[in-house]
């Protein structure tokens, strides 16, 4: 059987650091988890929030038609669902079903939270903006902005939207 420490390093004092040192590690790793995980969808939403501010904006992830002035995306968020564009500007997408309105409202603030996690510094919340049933966030610095709205759907469940769209002031 091998040594963790080798022979030389070894001794009652480097053997006992070891020891400190391994019975820490749930510790460590338990305050690491505690931070924020990143969500699953930040580098297809940070993707989404570039391609707004080109030239093309949303024209070289446009689908298929649907009905009305939509398309499919073809950058669907991941753990999104009936992710659109509509127009030139804007890109949506639609969070799980939700049971009850209380608990979309719950989870329209956890992914308000996960979105300025991914999209970082210069997100701000534009409360002139908001409203009881939405949230707008914006960029200091790039013409884009972000809703999160709650909405009903035809059978009667809740869904967080996502929406980027291209400000136009």
């Amino acid at each position: 059987m091998h040594e963790i420490v080798p022979a030389k390093v070894g001794g009652p004092v480097s053997r006992a650091i070891l020891v400190v040192a391994l019975g820490s590690l749930p510790a460590t790793a338990l305050a690491q988890s505690a931070r924020p995980q990143r969500p699953s969808y930040c580098f297809d939403l940070s993707r989404i929030v570039d391609l707004a501010v080109t030239k093309e904006r949303f024209s070289s992830i446009a689908g298929r038609p649907r009905q009305g002035d939509f398309r499919d995306a073809t950058v669907v968020l991941p753990d999104w669902k009936d992710c659109s564009l509509y127009g030139a500007a804007t890109y949506t997408c639609d969070s799980a079903e939700i049971e009850s309105a209380a608990e979309a409202e719950k989870a329209r603030g956890a992914t308000l939270d996960q979105v300025k996690f991914c999209l970082g510094a210069g997100w701000t919340e534009a409360t002139e903006r908001s409203s009881p049933n939405y949230v707008v966030l914006h960029n200091a610095v790039r013409p884009v902005a972000i809703t999160l709205s709650t909405e009903q759907t035809d059978s009667k469940k809740h869904v967080v939207r996502l929406t980027v769209f291209v400000r136009r002031n």
